[in-house]
């Protein structure tokens, strides 16, 4: 498939997935009443089910990676091409950017902007690393026919159970600084984002390997008597 194809998929797809986050973050901060709570329950609910159907859309396209840190991943397996990864990270990062902006423009609010939302601390950076390993476990481990489902399923439990609320995206993390909203990240909080979920991802790629490997003679089905069920 032509490569511009792809690296329109990526940027489309990752535009439209940053004004989920951002839009549905933003029109849950103003129908709340001030409950974060109920806040990021409808900011979860919307990711959850945009993330399953921009994956479904977007996937027989481009792999709809949306994110830095799997295209690298899939670039080191040899599932996307070498020459192909700077590309899709520029596509993933501008798609970015500009799903904050369509956000915005859909609620009137100023167009370029900057957040001023600290998100720092080691605390948030093992919770970033946490949710990408997670991200990129369920990825490489997750049948093909199930990725979209348990995909989404995984970030919308990670909104919960980690204290940064599961970015788990270089790509986020960039879109997310062009929007001082409830979805929002301070430029100056970024970069220990993006090296926890670069970390995360690597553990991710070594744990993958550890289980993929082949049984020994001692813990094969048949040496166990067990039957496996795939």
């Amino acid at each position: 498939m032509n490569l511009s194809r792809k690296l329109f998929a990526e940027l489309l797809g990752t535009a439209l997935l940053l004004a989920v986050v951002i839009g549905s973050g933003v029109m849950a901060e103003r129908l709340s009443g001030g409950n974060v709570g109920i806040a990021l329950l409808a900011n979860t609910l919307a990711t959850v089910g945009g993330l399953y159907i921009l994956i479904e859309v977007f996937g027989p396209v481009s792999g709809a990676h949306f994110n830095p840190a799997v295209s690298a991943v899939m670039a080191w397996r040899g599932e996307l091409p070498a020459g192909a990864l700077l590309p899709y990270i520029a596509a993933q990062l501008i798609g970015a950017m500009l799903g904050a902006w369509l956000a915005h423009a859909m609620f009137d609010m100023t167009i370029l902007q900057f957040s001023t939302k600290l998100r720092a601390g080691t605390g948030q950076w093992i919770a970033e690393g946490v949710a990408t390993f997670g991200l990129l476990l369920v990825i490489l481990r997750a049948p093909s026919t199930r990725v979209a489902a348990m995909v989404a399923a995984y970030i919308g439990s990670a909104y919960w159970f980690t204290a940064s609320t599961s970015f788990a995206n270089p790509a986020a993390v960039f879109g997310r600084l062009f929007s001082d909203s409830f979805a929002g990240i301070a430029p100056s909080s970024a970069l220990g984002f993006v090296v926890a979920e670069l970390v995360g991802a690597a553990v991710a790629v070594g744990i993958h390997h550890l289980l993929a490997a082949a049984p020994t003679a001692a813990t094969t089905p048949a040496a166990t008597g067990e039957a496996r069920h795939v």
